[in-house]
C-alpha cells in the first residue's frame, strides 16, 4: 500500500531539520574552541612541544651563566655553505621573435 504524505507530516519534518541544522551551529560555536585547544595540545606534543609527552623526557636547557647589566654576546654559527662553483656558466640570451 502506499502511503501519502500529508501536509502536517512535511512541515514537521522540516521544522526537524531546521531545529536540528540550528541546534548543530550553536553547539559548535560552543565547542569548537575546546576542539581547536584539544588539537593544537596534542599536534605540540605530537612534534616535540615542552611536554611530558615522551615518557617525561624534556629537552635539556642550556645552561646560562648570569649576564651582566649590558653585557652584549654574539653566537655565530659555523659557515658550513660550500659552494661549487663549477656547475657552469652563465650565458646571456636573447629572444628572437
Amino acid at each position: 500500500m502506499l502511503q501519502q504524505a500529508s501536509v502536517t507530516g512535511f512541515v514537521r519534518i522540516v521544522l526537524i531539520i531546521i531545529v536540528i541544522y540550528y541546534g548543530v551551529k550553536v553547539l559548535s560555536r560552543l565547542f569548537a574552541p575546546l576542539l581547536i585547544k584539544y588539537v593544537a595540545k596534542k599536534a605540540e606534543q605530537k612534534f616535540g612541544g615542552h611536554s611530558d609527552s615522551y615518557g617525561n623526557q624534556q629537552r635539556p636547557q642550556q645552561q646560562q651563566q648570569p649576564k651582566k647589566e649590558g653585557e652584549v654576546t654574539i653566537d655565530k654559527m659555523p659557515n658550513t655553505k660550500t659552494s661549487n662553483k663549477d656547475v657552469g656558466e652563465y650565458v646571456d640570451y636573447e629572444e628572437i621573435d
